[in-house]
């Protein structure tokens, strides 16, 4: 849809410039990010509603460090700074920025703050309440004109406004759940101060969308590569709900998916939806390229260049024509690099087109959405709550969760392992409660005891995590109880495994996969 209200956060190099994106939209606003070196001509022709600076981990007053012209105060647009934006805002403008001569007057963690109710931003905060901050210096003079509107014990500035000039900072981060009443500070800044109706729905998403994908289409055909990931299989919904027949879904089965995961994709998209879907078993050429290689980056490379040759191969068959659509997501956007920061990673939802291949044109319909948008649109459209809330899974799938070699014995045994475990987490409802949860092969043989035979066996380990960002996870306090009997269905119904262990590992020092 049309955004005629849009907020813009300029990115510092913050750790929670996503998170800011994503809390202005969860208060119906749409938004997006750029970085802070675009041009004013660029602002001024996107016309936000107003602008939100990121927190950053640089100092102010050090000239390397990113900063900002005055003209963008001089818009008459509407400016939050958090953070690091809130301290340029101040040091741009003429206030004094000081750095921190001890520990003393840095802050980290959650905060006791108190707020002038008075200021707009603080209505419906209490006058006393818990900021999370991460700072080491602290603003000493605020500009001309700017008024202080929360302070801490030790930071003389927790928050500054300059209501006549729409101009508003604060040192702490109000995007954070730990922030009390932060979504509601934020929420203040879009409604009362930037005039933001709340026009950003899911709703009306859809309905443009599919609008927009019936013109752009028109009779042509249009081929999606199908992973069962929630990207794809909401990209494919919105798409059948567009064109219908016209959509073909190529599912590549390689054979290292969860158990009966193949089949449940297929029954999906076969029976709630009308499209052209074709799946391609290929389990034995997938195993036979990894024989004997037990390296995880060129299991990795093997897995994902096979992935490719067959799906293009297909493609090449019959569907050579027409558009090509791709489940991207914003944050896939974002993060391939932006501004001067270094490229972060490339995302396997963006694929390269074979040149002998030529396509009208490449089609995105989720690129601006979050993953937490993609969800809602993925229930509204009526897909099964166990795939739109379907955990990460790696692009390799099984093959770097099976450690070492990867073989077809090795891939059953995890398969059912992880069947029971999935069982057994969804049987107490714990599985709401953690961010991932997989079990892993670690190629390791133990000896065991069962009946009165003694057996050399495959060790199964069990991995769960809680996280907000996946950037950093701590292992998940699974009741033993729970464990136990995982465990002891493990042991008795998956042939060749006598023992289960469980990964207390967090992230850092490890990593949520072991591969």
């Amino acid at each position: 849809m049309e955004n005629k209200e849009r907020v813009i956060v300029l990115d510092f190099g913050g750790q929670y410039n996503q998170l800011i994106a994503r809390r202005v939209r969860e208060c119906n606003v749409y938004c997006e990010i750029l970085p802070y070196t675009v041009s004013l001509d660029k602002i001024k022709e996107l016309n936000p509603t107003g602008i939100i600076f990121t927190g950053g981990p640089n100092s102010v007053y050090d000239e390397s460090s990113p900063h900002i012209s005055k003209e963008i105060f001089e818009l008459n647009i509407p400016i939050l700074g958090i953070c690091y934006g809130c301290q340029l805002m101040a040091y741009t403008l003429g206030g004094v920025v000081t750095p921190a001569t001890d520990n003393s007057s840095c802050e980290y963690g959650k905060t006791m703050t108190n707020y002038n109710k008075d200021d707009v931003i603080f209505t419906n905060a209490c006058e006393h309440g818990v900021s999370w901050m991460s700072h080491r210096d602290y603003i000493s003079t605020v500009p001309d004109g700017f008024t202080v509107t929360a302070t801490t014990a030790v930071c003389p500035v927790a928050a500054m406004s300059c209501p006549e000039r729409k101009l508003y900072g604060v040192q702490f981060h109000p995007e954070v759940n730990h922030t009390e009443n932060g979504k509601d500070m934020l929420r203040s800044f879009l409604y009362d101060v930037c005039g933001c109706k709340g026009e950003w729905q899911m709703d009306s998403f859809i309905d443009s969308t599919v609008a927009k994908l019936k013109e752009q289409i028109g009779d042509k055909g249009v081929v999606l590569g199908l992973s069962g990931g929630v990207d794809s299989s909401v990209a494919a919904a919105l798409l059948s709900k567009a064109v219908g027949k016209q959509l073909t879904c190529v599912f590549v089965d390689q054979g290292l998916m969860r158990k009966d995961e193949g089949d449940f994709v297929e029954q999906t998209f076969t029976k709630l939806f009308d499209m052209n879907f074709v799946r391609i078993n290929c389990q034995e050429e997938f195993l036979s390229k990894l024989k004997g290689v037990s390296d995880p980056e060129a299991k990795r490379k093997i897995i994902g260049t096979e992935f490719y040759n067959v799906f293009w191969n297909k493609i090449r068959e019959n569907y050579g024509s027409g558009y090509f659509a791709q489940g991207t997501i914003y944050p896939d956007r974002i993060e391939s690099g932006k501004g001067d920061a270094a490229k972060i990673k490339t995302h396997h939802n963006q694929v390269e087109v074979p040149q002998d291949i030529t396509f009208e044109g490449i089609i995105e319909p989720l690129q601006d959405l979050f993953k937490d948008e993609v969800r809602v649109v993925g229930e509204k459209l009526g897909l099964p709550h166990e795939l739109v809330w379907r955990q990460p899974f790696p692009g390799p799938g099984l093959g770097v969760r099976v450690i070492g070699e990867v073989t077809a014995d090795k891939v059953k045994i995890l398969q059912e392992a992880d069947a029971i475990l999935r069982e057994e987490m969804d049987k107490c409802g714990y599985a709401s409660q953690m961010s991932q949860f997989f079990a892993v092969l670690p190629g390791v043989k133990t000896v065991g005891v069962m009946g009165d035979s003694r057996t050399y066996d495959e060790l199964v380990a069990i991995r769960a995590v809680t996280t907000d960002d996946f950037m950093t996870a701590d292992w998940a306090k699974i009741p033993y109880d729970i464990l136990g009997r995982v465990s002891s269905r493990i042991i008795n119904e998956v042939e060749h495994v006598n023992r289960v262990v469980y990964d207390i590992t967090s992230k850092p020092p490890g990593t949520v996969e072991w591969e």
